[in-house]
């Protein structure tokens, strides 16, 4: 592979694929479950605490093995091939393409905003709608399987995308470094129109009250919060420590994919130093800008709403029309065009992180290749372009085939526990390796080891024990996923040692 990525260009990855929809999104939700603003807040601090910690700790492992496949390779020499193959085919079968296939149709259903025959309703061959049947305690089904004008609008940047890195991983950063730089302002002048015009005394009362008195309503350690258990379940009362681990779904799944840089690792320019730096500086500057967001939400509309709410103002943050808190923001301070900016806003979002997110992916399937541990085409590098092509092929098929499923968002709310786990498995490979290559070269050595990296791992756990008992719908299809890997890694293995 080429080293031909510098310091600014790993950053936009880092930026790139951080930012996507999720933030336009989550916040609706994290509003209802905490009922208060002050663990509103305190839901995007806990977030941005324990991705910067993961951030810091891959900085060392990344300036260890910089080499294209990263995590994977990081999960294969401390822990085992086993799990690295395990997260590389979690990452393939929903992870990545998962969150491609969700960015790209995002970007086809607010192209509808301005192109009103692009719609999810549209369809042009609506093969079958599979119901919801309810299993244990998660739904599965209750989705369209088909080619509608919003899907097919997604398909078609799934393949744009993939044509361009196929054409050079130059190609596609430069398409990454305009359209994160893009996506970056839009988000910053939708914090500074929060905090500027858009601020709204009704809004500040509501949620700040005299002398802060609502800021910390409903947040004191006796305050008890409705969780309903499973999808159909009973309704528990939990704490609010409790409350702030089971909204990590929306806000740590908004803060994901900043690991993707690691992938490309073998094309960055002096990776030891720009890979972690880019991490520091990349998640740095999101996990800011999402707290900056979520405060400039504050701003303008109140945390509590009524759901039949006749304005945006009345449904609040809590009941934002189809959880699009952005577009509700901007409606508010913009009343005639405020919804058209917030689609502008989101399709240069989602397009950036469909991008970013391609351009990183195949990189990790061409180390498994290299393994023996993925089609053996994937593992060879384009003649002229230097770029995993077949790679980038069979990711957007697969990418193709959950767009048309409509499975694409079901697959990733299951799999968001799996990816912590393979975060949390990923930071006791940093330990391990410490003590099984203690000499080994480190140019950089992880911030505040061992105290920062136990800490990450014990408020992952603790989050990830509050899923299994609160959330399961969110875990166990998760786990099952990941183990329907086992198998296929020991046929691969098979394989391997038959054709050698």
């Amino acid at each position: 592979m080429v080293q031909s990525l510098g310091l600014f260009s790993a950053t936009t990855i880092v930026v790139g694929s951080m930012i996507g929809s999720g933030i336009f999104i989550v916040d609706c939700d994290i509003a209802r479950l905490t009922d208060s603003p002050a663990l509103f807040l305190a839901a995007w601090l806990v977030t941005g605490t324990m991705t910067l910690i993961c951030a810091l700790s891959y900085g060392e492992l990344a300036a260890m093995m910089p080499k294209a496949g990263g995590q994977y390779v990081y999960l294969r020499e401390s822990l085992g091939p086993l799990w690295g193959f395990l997260y590389g085919w979690t990452l393939f079968l929903v992870i990545q393409t998962g969150t491609i296939a969700a960015v790209c149709v995002a970007f086809g259903k607010f192209l509808g905003v301005f192109v009103p025959s692009v719609s999810s309703t549209h369809w042009l061959w609506h093969i079958a709608h599979v119901p919801a049947i309810p299993v244990g305690p998660m739904v599965l089904g209750n989705m369209d399987i088909g080619v509608s004008t919003a899907n097919l609008a997604g398909i078609a940047v799934v393949v744009f995308v993939a044509l361009v890195n196929i054409r050079g991983v130059q190609f596609g950063a430069g398409l990454q470094n305009v359209f994160t730089v893009a996506k970056a302002l839009a988000l910053a002048g939708l914090i500074v129109l929060g905090f500027s015009i858009g601020r709204n005394g009704a809004a500040l009362a509501a949620n700040f009250g005299a002398h802060w008195s609502e800021f910390w309503r409903n947040a004191s350690w006796h305050s008890l919060h409705p969780v309903q258990v499973g999808v159909q379940g009973p309704i528990a009362l939990v704490g609010s420590v409790v409350v702030l681990a089971v909204v990590q779904v929306g806000s740590l799944f908004s803060c994901d994919a900043w690991n993707n840089v690691t992938f490309t690792a073998g094309e960055i320019k002096q990776p030891r130093r720009n890979v972690p730096l880019s991490l520091a500086l990349g998640v740095g500057f999101v996990v800011v800008t999402y707290f900056l967001a979520s405060t400039a939400y504050m701003m303008v509309l109140p945390l509590h709403g009524d759901p039949h709410g006749a304005t945006v103002f009345a449904r609040g943050i809590q009941y934002a029309s189809e959880d699009r808190i952005g577009a509700a923001v901007l409606q508010q301070i913009f009343p005639h065009f405020g919804g058209f900016l917030m689609a502008a806003a989101i399709m240069v979002s989602t397009f950036g992180c469909a991008n970013g997110m391609t351009l990183a992916g195949a990189r990790v399937y061409y180390a498994m290749a290299q393994d023996g541990l993925f089609f053996q085409s994937v593992g060879k590098l384009h003649p002229r372009f230097k770029t995993p092509a077949a790679g980038l092929i069979v990711q957007a098929i697969w990418t193709t085939i959950l767009c048309v499923s409509g499975s694409y968002g079901q697959l990733l709310d299951y799999i968001i526990f799996a990816a912590l786990v393979f975060y949390i498995l990923t930071i006791v490979g940093l330990f391990v390796l410490r003590f099984k290559q203690p000499d080994a070269p480190r140019p950089y050595k992880a911030i505040g080891y061992p105290v920062l990296p136990v800490i990450y791992i014990l408020m992952a756990s603790g989050i990830c024990a509050a899923l299994l008992r609160y959330k399961p719908q969110y875990t166990w299809p998760g786990m099952i996923l990941v183990l329907l890997g086992v198998p296929v890694y020991l046929l691969w293995k098979r394989k391997t040692v038959h054709s050698s």
